[in-house]
């Protein structure tokens, strides 16, 4: 009896405590989000007691979708889906889409009932699509990826996915389709490409037609961001935008850890300090992929910037001083020529284009999902998503997005640098490639609009690294202060996923909070018979 009075005194401690406390988070992405969805549900904090942070006009960070049919629509890039994102699902399960008829997670699951990917046409060469195309690995090249699964990261150090594999391997069928449907470069991190044949074995077989690739109904913004924010706009969290965190200062606490004593905000070319409070607890997105990302036009092309463009590289460099728990940002900020690429989307206004591409692949829009150009120069890929994309399209107006990985090569078609293109050349070489008879061309050049997008930092979470050069979600020796977002490290997951942010919001919430829970574990298939076994015939082209 007297531990039962114990503990439910502690219990009302816990609480009493939770209520005065108040959390900052910084940077307005789904990792803040989420953590601030977390807190509320699970964490029993009031929303009252949720700021949030963010440096742009609107919140959502990379998982962005703007524009009108005047102006144009853009959406700087979406990240895949798949059944097995158990943090997201977790999440989402208790977020109502905007309408209110059901959960975020389940209107994804209906959709993908009605619209289940499996692409006619995952390869384009010379114009001719290909249907499920053969892997064509050599049996050396299985063995090295199956090697390279089991190879611990220790070993693997900070050497390249070229390191690894070899030249052969870059001009196989496994590498055009692996490398565009993650945006991996030869360059890239051996240890990030282990970790993604790791979390992806289940989906080996059939990869070759995208089966098991999931989407949301619309854009990522207007299907999970916007549901999001209402959630916590209704419970009184506390949006602070047009505001950049400029940086932290530190301390000790009564018992001596260390902690986050203030924050320093600039907001509207003015400073101002935030003083925490004994309980106050802060959430730091580290870095961003799509920070200094700037937009062309139909008749301009897309400006490359730098980390000093905005200020999440910045605020990270800032605290990382003297501090190597906390990381160390220029292994991800100093090597744009690795991480830069474009991406472009285009605003269409008759469907003629949508049409041609579907006669052309045999996919209706949204079924067959990335069509890449195996001859293309700028190695790039297109997809034309469920029409409507947006929420405020109109039916006479179709939307399709593409991207390029070696922006610095002349195109095939328009002799210029994708980096260099105006978006109305950039749809110019993808019409080339899809053997657009001139007269169709010149019609749906002249009734387009592409906004081009150049992102300098989109890839850097792929760059070489080692151990430590991402910090923990929860650095050691620190009381008050958490990592969230694609720059800290989660063994066994991996970046470039919306799965990976929530799950970092999730530890940093359960640990900060001290709470007897952990989010739902990485499902690992590659300790599964069954899936090894369908992964070892999708890997030898056997059906």
């Amino acid at each position: 009896m007297a531990d039962l009075q114990k503990e439910q005194a502690q219990e009302r401690a816990r609480n009493a405590d939770r209520s005065r406390t108040h959390f900052y988070l910084v940077g307005g992405g789904i990792a803040s989000l989420a953590a601030a969805a977390f807190l509320i549900r699970d964490g029993g904090i009031p929303g009252s007691n949720i700021t949030i942070f963010e440096e742009l006009d609107r919140l959502g960070g990379s998982l962005d979708g703007a524009g009108s049919p005047e102006q144009g629509y853009v959406v700087r890039g979406g990240r895949m889906m798949e059944s097995k994102y158990l943090c997201t699902y977790d999440l989402f399960s208790s977020i109502p889409t905007l309408d209110r008829t059901r959960t975020v997670t389940q209107e994804i699951f209906e959709w993908n009932e009605i619209i289940k990917t499996h692409s006619h046409s995952r390869l384009l060469r010379d114009g001719q699509p290909i249907n499920a195309p053969e892997f064509e690995l050599t049996e050396k090249q299985i063995l090295k990826i199956e090697w390279l699964i089991v190879e611990p990261e220790e070993l693997l150090g900070k050497t390249s996915i070229a390191d690894q594999m070899g030249e052969e391997f870059f001009k196989t069928n496994f590498w055009l389709m692996w490398a565009t449907t993650f945006a991996f470069q030869p360059w890239h991190s051996a240890v990030e490409f282990k970790r993604y044949l790791a979390r992806f074995t289940h989906m080996v077989q059939g990869f070759n037609q995208l089966h098991g690739i999931m989407r949301t109904v619309m854009n990522q913004y207007d299907s999970l961001v916007r549901p999001l924010q209402q959630f916590l706009a209704e419970r009184n969290v506390n949006f602070v935008l047009n505001s950049r965190v400029a940086d932290l200062e530190f301390g000790k606490s009564a018992s001596g850890e260390n902690v986050v004593t203030s924050i320093l905000l600039k907001k509207a070319g003015a400073q101002e300090t935030i003083k925490l409070g004994e309980l106050d607890q802060v959430i730091v997105t580290l870095g961003s992929m799509t920070e200094a990302s700037a937009l062309g036009s139909n008749e301009t092309s897309a400006a490359l910037k730098g980390k000093r463009d905005g200020g999440a590289w910045t605020l990270w460099e800032n605290i990382a001083k003297g501090r190597p728990e906390f990381g160390r940002p220029e292994v991800f900020t100093d090597h744009i020529q690795e991480s830069k690429w474009v991406s472009t989307t285009t605003t269409l206004y008759d469907h003629r284009f949508v049409e041609y591409v579907k006669n052309l692949t045999g996919n209706i829009p949204g079924e067959g999902g990335l069509v890449t150009f195996t001859d293309s120069n700028w190695f790039c890929s297109i997809v034309v998503p469920a029409q409507p994309h947006f929420a405020n399209q109109p039916e006479d107006v179709d939307v399709f997005w593409g991207y390029g990985l070696f922006v610095d090569k002349p195109g095939n078609f328009v002799k210029k640098p994708m980096q260099e293109c105006t978006g109305k050349e950039i749809f110019e070489e993808f019409l080339g490639h899809l053997h657009v008879p001139e007269d169709l061309k010149r019609s749906i050049l002249e009734n387009s609009k592409t906004i081009p997008c150049m992102m300098p930092f989109i890839t850097s979470q792929f760059l070489r690294r080692e151990t430590g050069d991402r910090p923990d979600v929860l650095p050691k020796g620190w009381k008050n202060l958490a990592f969230t977002g694609q720059f800290c490290e989660q063994p066994d997951d991996v970046v470039f996923t919306v799965e990976y942010s929530v799950r970092s919001a999730a530890n940093a919430v359960y640990g900060l909070l001290g709470l007897d829970r952990k989010p739902p574990a990485v499902y690992k298939g590659q300790y599964d018979p069954r899936v090894l076994y369908k992964a070892f015939k999708g890997l030898h082209d056997l059906t």
